[in-house]
């Protein structure tokens, strides 16, 4: 026995910094690290290949690791890692860990080093790694040695669970991970939410029940639960419900309640909120224009409105919406919930309408949607509704490039379930290598490529921002023409199979033949 306890310790003594951090990763329910290393992260690759129970996603871009990280942890509510390369690849990276921010995601960083005695020598790749982590990030930290670096792994894991959610960003030098350590880290308690604050809960009951307009505006993860409760009240006193326009994560279809979606544009943001007199925020902020505007409001609540917040987004969301029902008497109130419909499928011209038909019509059972469809994905969005209940992820942080990736992520998140992703074809040209990862990893992802050929928002948007009207250099810029983007090659040249559909019938074929088939497959909507 004792040659036996001998051996442990002296297995224990004898690891890297790395694998000790990998350890307790692994400890604390991080099991799946999204990676593109480099030389300085060498050692963590070594010890990332030596726990059986560690899975090693690789992406041939950060973009795509990181927006990983994002679809799973949206879908896991767990972190997943990531693994970058000093300050220029975690920089590659940003985008898509703004996206995770706004989105509220946990998300755990390990950011390689330069070796602490190096440093000073300013090489090629020295950069200011926290410094570019920072304003991503809701926690990072630098560990000073190897005997430290357990113990900071198991804080950047509470950080990252820490309601609502954060990116936490570990930076770990070269020589932190190799050199050998005896030291150890349990996992940490995991933060709780606070408390909901009851007189806002009794505050909030008396404007509801004031007779006067009112408004339920809801962010974050939008469970059918928590529909279902703010259904309720909704009945109960004659208040809507209302989403921000950007949702982290909406549980949606047949046998759930639903909120109204809050237009993108202002004017119609505008116009949906009118009249309200009472704006109740639950887990958001005031509604306010994606970008300003000349001569245009920015601030979206209306004149006359008071604002009242129900809960904050690191606070008990469920319980407060519970407490509400129970304080406006809807407790015995059954939600109203949608009913399941689902529609034929489509015929004659592909358009985003008919596409967004087909999809319903060949809906798969708890679906898991990642929408980056732009201007073309209104019409899933509407005829998906009715459909079997699924789940749908939204771009929260306006980074484009996030649906590839992030259908990723969600896919290894829920290896049960078919993910589909809504892609407009420009924000896809930005993470394609996406496309590979999926076919390495056999993810059972339909990726619905909507071609326009176009950046089609910035064409609209050139005309709400004053600007004048575009000529020939300035509509070169809004255009993906000249030459065109062939999707079919760009998916086969990386393993996929893909078809190109230029009617409704074709597609039809297409995405009746992909959802039935395991594994990704790419059908480009030539519309």
């Amino acid at each position: 026995m004792q040659d036996q306890k001998d051996a442990e310790n002296l297995s224990t003594a004898d690891r890297s910094g790395a694998e000790s951090l990998v350890q307790t990763f692994v400890d604390s329910g991080v099991n799946v690290c999204f990676a593109n290393p480099g030389t300085s992260e060498m050692h963590f690759v070594a010890a990332l290949d030596s726990n059986p129970d560690m899975r090693c996603v690789l992406g041939l871009f950060e973009g795509v690791v990181t927006g990983a990280a994002d679809g799973y942890g949206r879908m896991a509510d767990a972190p997943a890692a990531t693994l970058t390369h000093l300050g220029p690849g975690l920089g590659n990276g940003l985008a898509n860990l703004h996206n995770a921010k706004k989105a509220r995601t946990p998300v755990v960083n390990v950011i390689g080093d330069h070796a602490t005695f190096h440093r000073k020598y300013d090489a090629p790749l020295t950069s200011d790694v926290e410094g570019i982590a920072k304003p991503v990030s809701g926690w990072v930290k630098v560990s000073q040695s190897a005997d430290d670096v357990a113990s900071d792994g198991a804080e950047a894991v509470r950080a990252a669970l820490a309601p609502p959610g954060q990116v936490a960003s570990l930076i770990l030098p070269a020589d932190t991970a190799w050199n050998r350590t005896a030291a150890q880290a349990a996992p940490l308690p995991r933060i709780q939410p606070k408390p909901f604050q009851s007189e806002q809960v009794d505050s909030v009951a008396q404007v509801l029940q004031s007779d006067e307009p009112c408004v339920l505006l809801m962010n974050g993860v939008v469970t059918e639960s928590r529909l279902a409760q703010a259904n309720r009240v909704a009945q109960a006193t004659g208040a809507r419900i209302i989403s921000d326009t950007f949702v982290t994560r909406t549980q949606r279809g047949a046998g759930r309640s639903e909120a109204l979606r809050l237009p993108y544009f202002g004017e119609q943001a505008a116009e949906v909120l009118a009249g309200c007199r009472h704006l109740i925020l639950v887990s958001t902020q005031p509604p306010i224009t994606f970008f300003a505007y000349p001569d245009k409001p920015n601030w979206l609540t209306p004149d006359g409105c008071a604002l009242h917040t129900l809960v904050e987004r690191d606070e008990d969301i469920d319980g407060a919406l519970a407490a509400l029902v129970d304080a406006v008497g809807a407790s015995a109130v059954q939600p109203v919930t949608v009913a399941l419909d689902v529609p034929g499928a489509p015929e004659g011209d592909l358009t985003p309408q008919s596409i967004g038909q087909s999809l319903a019509h060949h809906f798969p059972e708890n679906a898991v949607v990642v929408d980056e469809g732009g201007t073309c994905g209104g019409g899933c969005a509407q005829f998906t509704r009715t459909c079997a209940p699924h789940d749908w992820l939204m771009l929260t942080g306006g980074s484009i490039g996030y649906g590839l990736p992030t259908a990723t992520g969600a896919a290894v998140a829920c290896p049960d379930r078919r993910v589909i992703c809504l892609q407009a074809d420009g924000g896809g040209m930005y993470t394609v290598q996406s496309l590979w990862t999926q076919v390495r990893e056999g993810l059972d992802i339909t990726t619905i490529i909507f071609a326009n050929r176009k950046y089609a928002i910035l064409q609209i948007e050139f005309g709400r921002v004053g600007a004048h009207n575009p000529g020939p250099k300035a509509m070169s810029m809004l255009d993906l023409t000249n030459p065109e983007l062939n999707w079919v090659s760009l998916a086969q040249g990386m393993g996929m199979t893909a078809w190109r559909a230029t009617t409704a019938s074709e597609f039809n074929r297409a995405l009746a033949t992909s959802l039935a088939t395991p594994g990704p497959s790419l059908i480009e909507a030539y519309i």
